[in-house]
């Protein structure tokens, strides 16, 4: 590369998603000269994950930025119920929590990261570089020192490459993160049962509110309130999205509406399968979560289940984790040092993460893999699960639930050097 196609910058995220937003927002309030790059011209993307869990409302609060959260439309969830054959059952209670914002906060997943773009941008070292796309990494020998980009037209198309140099990459671009592909570092994965179909209904006055899981007769779906809809999510077996989808949607619309009878005269919504977006799920977690000069973190690092939808909130407590330790080496300059605190992480957050895809990997073997054993159109009777018996006769029970998915098995802390004094909403 000529001197005019490399540039440098002290470290480089890539991807940017919630846990490479917060990470670059820490970093810059250290005084760290910090580049994120984001493949995308903008952050809108539907059927992201849309859940803001408790823990990350109270980061949030430790940063001050509450003011300019609390402006943005999101819908609260304090509850969650589990609607069977026989009858509701309540599940998890989030009022139980000890907690400024004791809710889970439904907001369309942009608006989150334009409100943390917005407040990064306002540290001189952070630049976000968007419609960005990383092509691979730059090493030296067995050392990552940089990233290879390219510009992203808005075809798809990509532009000559340069380079970035950095002393230390952080890979936050996801499940499929094309620099945790090339690492070569070990993953281990878990057996999945299932996918997940999304798509949204018209939600009424009078309707259910809060969070609804149906279970009955061999299925499962998740309904999440969002004021004026639905966002759905139908489990289906692993790989059966091929034959869902040969037949007609007028099939499905039926099956939706066998499961909630009081949704008929809506589903019309779902015009056609474009309206209908897959996610195949993913449990795996990288055994090492660093190499020299490269750190993952986030779903880069362990991608979980939409079960409990936690997984947006453990990637954001591994970007405050990363955040704390890697500040004062970067800012040192000090290589051994940065090495010796993003290998940290990983000791750091493999508690939390190895507690959450457990209880993810039991819920998907001992409650889910039996609901899905039937055919698509089965009629089978379902029985309680003994987790859902035990709170529904024991309601003190709820907060337990409650606790692992809004706050999760060990919440981060907004380190000292990023907390501000609320701060105000930008004009316009």
């Amino acid at each position: 590369m000529t001197e005019e196609t490399t540039s440098r910058t002290t470290c480089c995220v890539v991807g940017g998603g919630p846990a490479g937003m917060i990470l670059g927002l820490l970093l810059a309030r250290a005084g760290v000269e910090v580049t994120v790059l984001e493949k995308h011209g903008d952050f809108l993307r539907d059927f992201r994950g849309d859940t803001v869990h408790t823990s990350t409302l109270t980061l949030l609060d430790e940063l001050g930025l509450w003011p300019r959260f609390d402006a943005l439309p999101y819908r609260a969830l304090t509850h969650a119920r589990v609607r069977l054959d026989a009858g509701e059952v309540d599940f998890a209670d989030l009022t139980r929590l000890d907690a400024p914002h004791p809710m889970v906060a439904m907001v369309p997943q942009w608006h989150l990261l334009d409100m943390l773009a917005t407040a990064a941008e306002e540290e001189p070292t952070f630049t976000l570089r968007m419609n960005t796309e990383v092509t691979g990494t730059v090493r030296t020998g067995d050392r990552v020192t940089g990233v290879r980009l390219a510009d992203r037209a808005e075809d798809g198309t990509l532009g000559p490459e340069s380079e970035l140099s950095a002393d230390l990459v952080v890979a936050c671009d996801g499940r499929d993160s094309r620099l945790r592909a090339e690492s070569g570092l070990p993953l281990h994965r878990y057996d999945v049962p299932l996918d997940v179909e999304w798509f949204r209904v018209p939600r009424h006055e009078g309707d259910p509110d809060g969070g609804l899981g149906r279970m009955g007769r061999g299925r499962f779906m998740v309904l999440l309130d969002r004021g004026d809809y639905y966002q759905c999510a139908l489990i289906i077996g692993k790989g059966t999205d091929a034959r869902l989808r040969s037949g007609s949607i007028q099939v499905f619309r039926d099956f939706i509406e066998d499961m909630n009878p009081w949704m008929a005269g809506r589903l019309d919504a779902i015009a056609d399968w474009d309206d209908v977006k897959l996610l195949e799920v993913s449990l795996d977690r990288l055994r090492r979560w660093s190499a020299p000069g490269l750190l993952c973190i986030g779903d880069a690092a362990h991608a979980m289940s939409p079960v409990g939808g936690v997984g947006i909130n453990l990637a954001i407590q591994d970007a405050v984790a990363a955040g704390r330790v890697l500040a004062g080496p970067l800012r040192a300059g000090d290589a051994a040092a940065v090495a010796t605190a993003a290998s940290s992480v990983q000791r750091r957050r493999t508690f939390p993460t190895v507690v959450t895809q457990t209880l993810q990997d039991l819920a998907h073997r001992r409650v889910l893999a039996p609901l899905l054993s039937s055919d698509f159109t089965g009629q089978q009777d379902t029985e309680i699960p003994l987790p859902v018996r035990l709170i529904d006769r024991f309601p003190v029970l709820q907060w337990v639930p409650a606790r692992l998915v809004g706050v999760g098995a060990l919440p981060e802390h907004a380190p000292e050097f990023a907390r501000r004094a609320p701060m105000p909403v930008p004009a316009g």
